[in-house]
């Protein structure tokens, strides 16, 4: 009688008081989660003592003691969740505010000289820039040699104007010498002063003529020097109008170069459907750029030109469009559910690489290998068009990486493809990801991620969380609910009679302990349930119970034991044509260990 009233004491009972009428299609039960309801995360639980960067408010590494037997006695440690920052221009610091505003900046000065236009497209951007460098140098020495010209030929048009003045000189010399010739003629007739005669004869005539050739002289220097005054002010007055003309050449080739300038339109570039500076989108795609970069203006800048002159080199518009023939990989790496803040969740499945044939076609050579990168890729982008980028919007994304009967690193061609696909998401999709979750870590992996721990950033770090086999399902729902969670992973996600719009409810079964859940029901109607103990090894039954003293009770499923390898999900209905209840009963009394039951309901109107 002891063991009896002890069991009776450990039984748990739960009574849904308000089972919805059938005159509801999608009724929700008061103790089960409101859709779309955004639910605290529970507090995690760490052994570590948690490390505070400075835009990390709290967040660490979140571990799980694997060890190597992979047993249960596993305990997962307390934790600190990593803290996602805000999306809002207002919720920065000034500092984050100012880095903002600069590298705004310097992307509007970048679209208005077109630089992400001239990014190289080729797979050798060295060598481009190499030859950029010299097509620069050629035209600076060209430059120089149009410049010089414009001196030389004022130098050659000024050294011929003393040339036609020496011209002018020279026949002023020979008029001045044959007036001299002349003079020289003339002259001994007055120098014979010892001839009374002669000076007499030629007394009035030569001294009209003296005279005569003494105009003559003066008269020709006087022109001579006139034209000579008139030639140099000339020839003074033309490069002055040389110059004039040059200079106003070049004021007006700073004009027009300057018009050209605030004429260009600035180029219009698009990142993952956003163009840059175009709306507030813009901003929350810089700040992820100058997240992953500390707020270090120029390196973020210089990320986000490597970004797309790699997008130009890959060809992202066009590989969108374009069918790889990889639908054999879509058991590899697919997209399911929300998390409980609203991220979409993808899931990536390494197991599924055991399959030789996925494998060889895959990644066998270096050809397949690349071909299943750009498959990679093509899946990310067009998530990622999904997303919502407004401020304040869900814009990333929650990876689960399940490692169930993963290759291991033995497999070359795997480690390989991982490490580029890991490197290309490095460098060229900043931010994108909120938690990476790794389920069914076997014990070497997290020996192997301590190893390399140390080289990743402490921002990257604290997005980690790793779970064990055993740990997997209930680490799973701490950050997503089970209606979206898939079947194979723990959840009640799955094709059938309910959807993700119809909530779960999760209640933990104690240790060596019955439990009961009942569904009243007060009109006839068509109620129909599922559910789930995580891990089962239990005993479950269901019966109806009619409010009528006189009624019988109904065996709608007779206790049974369920063990860990039968089906996840349970589902049954029962018909109800009479006021009671519905009760389903889970025995936990053989087990040692805390269980996680999930159940969901909705009932349907019948006619009699």
């Amino acid at each position: 009688m002891a063991e009896v009233a002890q069991n009776v004491s450990q039984e748990q009972v739960v009574v849904v008081t308000d089972v919805p009428q059938a005159e509801k299609t999608t009724p929700v039960p008061p103790t089960m989660p409101v859709v779309g309801k955004e639910l605290p995360l529970p507090v995690p639980e760490t052994e570590e003592v948690p490390m505070k960067p400075k835009q990390v408010e709290e967040s660490v590494v979140e571990t799980e003691d694997l060890k190597a037997s992979g047993g249960d006695d596993e305990k997962m440690p307390q934790l600190v969740s990593f803290k996602e920052e805000s999306t809002k221009v207002a919720d920065l610091l000034e500092s984050e505010k100012k880095a903002l505003q600069e590298f705004k900046k310097l992307v509007q000065e970048a679209l208005n000289k077109h630089e992400f236009s001239a990014l190289t497209t080729t797979p050798a951007p060295a060598k481009e820039e190499k030859k950029k460098d010299v097509v620069v140098a050629s035209e600076e020495e060209k430059k120089p040699a149009q410049e010089e010209e414009t001196p030389a030929v004022i130098e050659e048009k000024e050294n011929v104007e003393p040339k036609v003045v020496a011209e002018k000189e020279e026949k002023k010399e020979v008029v001045e010498s044959e007036v001299l010739d002349d003079q020289e003629k003339v002259a001994p007739v007055p120098a014979v002063a010892s001839d009374t005669a002669a000076v007499s004869t030629v007394d009035d005539d030569g001294a009209k003529t003296v005279e005569a050739i003494e105009e003559t002289i003066v008269a020709v220097s006087s022109s001579l020097a006139s034209s000579q005054e008139e030639t140099s002010a000339q020839a003074t007055k033309e490069p002055e109008g040389e110059t004039k003309a040059a200079s106003a050449l070049d004021e007006g080739a700073k004009e027009v170069k300057s018009e050209t300038v605030v004429e260009v339109t600035p180029e219009i570039v698009s990142i993952w459907g956003i163009t840059l500076l175009a709306d507030d989108r813009s901003d929350v795609i810089l700040l992820k750029f100058l997240r992953a970069r500390d707020f270090k203006v120029k390196d973020a800048f210089t990320m986000l030109k490597n970004t797309i002159r790699w997008r130009k080199e890959l060809g992202i518009d066009e590989l969108l469009e374009q069918d790889l023939g990889c639908d054999d990989l879509g058991k590899v790496v697919f997209m399911h559910g929300l998390d409980k803040e609203g991220h979409p969740v993808c899931y990536n499945v390494y197991g599924e690489f055991q399959n030789k044939e996925l494998y060889k076609n895959s990644l066998s050579d270096e050809e397949k290998r690349q071909r299943f990168l750009r498959w990679r890729i093509q899946f990310l982008e067009r998530s990622i068009r999904k997303l919502d980028f407004s401020p304040g919007g869900v814009s990333t994304i929650v990876q689960v990486n399940d490692l169930k009967n993963s290759p291991g690193p033995a497999k070359r061609e795997l480690r390989q493809a991982t490490r580029q696909a890991l490197q290309l998401l490095q460098d060229n999709y900043p931010e994108f990801v909120a938690k990476q979750i790794f389920i069914n870590v076997p014990w070497w992996y997290l020996t192997v991620n301590r190893m390399l721990s140390p080289f990743l950033t402490q921002r990257t770090r604290s997005k980690f969380v790793f779970a064990g086999p055993s740990k997997s399902a209930e680490t799973l729902t701490r950050y997503i609910t089970a209606e979206q969670i898939p079947v194979k992973y723990g959840g009640l996600s799955k094709d059938g009679e309910f959807c993700t719009a119809d909530a779960v409810t999760e209640i933990t079964v104690k240790a060596s302990a019955k439990h009961t859940v009942e569904f009243p029901v007060t009109e006839t109607c068509l109620l129909t349930w599922e559910m789930r103990v995580v891990g089962w090894d239990v005993s479950y039954g269901a019966e109806f119970v009619p409010s009528a003293e006189d009624s019988y009770t109904v065996i709608i499923q007779k206790a049974r034991k369920v063990a860990i390898t039968e089906e996840p999900v349970v589902s049954n209905s029962f018909k109800v044509g009479e006021p009671g209840k519905v009760v389903l009963t889970i025995d936990n009394t053989t087990s040692k260990k805390k269980k996680k039951l999930l159940y969901r309901l909705k009932t349907k109107p019948c006619s009699d």
